[in-house]
C-alpha cells in the first residue's frame, strides 16, 4: 500500500480491505463483545482516515493502526463499564478467530479469553498478530521490558489454564 499523506477514497478502501479482518478479530478478543468490536473497528478506521496525515510513512503501518484500535477498544470498554458484565461470546465456533480445525484450538481460545487483559492483549498481539515486542510496546504505550514481562507471565498463566483444562478433560473421561 502506498502511504501518502492523505488518503483518497480508493486507497482507503484498499487499506480497509487489507486490514479489516485482522482488526475485527483483534477487537473481538480485546473487548469480548461483538458489538463493541464492530464499533471499535469502525471508529478506528474513521480515525485512521481523519488522522492519516499524522502517520509517519517511514514506520510500519500495522503498529500505528493497532495502537489506534487498542485505544478505541479501551475507550469503549471504559465507556461501557465493567466488561465482565457481558456474556462471553462463543469464540470456539467463530471461524474468523480460528483457522485451525484442531480440537485443541477451542481450548486455546477459551484459555486466552480467560486471561486478564494485562496478559491477554500482549499475547494476542505477539502470537496471533505477529507484532514484535518493540511494536507491542509502541501499540500499548508501555516499556519494552514491561511487555516482555507480561508476555512471560501471560505464557505461564496460559500454560496453567491449559494444564487445568487437560486435567479436567482427563477426569471427565475417567468418570464416564
Amino acid at each position: 500500500m502506498n502511504h501518502k499523506k492523505s488518503l483518497d477514497k480508493h486507497s482507503f478502501q484498499e487499506l480497509y480491505k487489507e486490514h479489516a479482518n485482522f482488526a475485527i478479530r483483534s477487537a473481538m478478543v480485546i473487548t469480548r463483545n461483538p458489538e463493541l468490536a464492530k464499533d471499535a473497528v469502525q471508529e478506528t478506521f474513521i480515525r485512521v482516515y481523519r488522522n492519516f496525515s499524522s502517520y509517519d510513512a517511514n514506520l510500519p503501518f500495522e503498529p500505528w493502526l493497532y495502537r489506534i484500535l487498542v485505544n478505541e477498544c479501551n475507550r469503549l470498554l471504559k465507556k461501557e463499564g465493567n466488561m465482565r458484565s457481558y456474556p462471553q461470546p462463543n469464540l470456539e465456533n467463530d471461524e474468523r478467530l480460528s483457522t485451525s480445525s484442531d480440537g485443541n484450538a477451542a481450548d486455546l481460545i477459551e484459555a486466552i479469553q480467560n486471561l486478564e487483559d494485562l496478559y491477554r492483549i500482549p499475547l494476542i498481539l505477539k502470537y496471533i498478530k505477529g507484532f514484535s515486542e518493540k511494536e507491542i510496546s509502541d501499540i500499548l504505550e508501555l516499556n519494552q521490558n514491561t511487555v516482555k514481562s507480561r508476555l512471560y507471565k501471560g505464557r505461564q498463566n496460559l500454560r496453567q489454564l491449559l494444564e487445568m483444562t487437560e486435567q479436567e478433560a482427563y477426569l471427565n473421561e475417567k468418570h464416564r
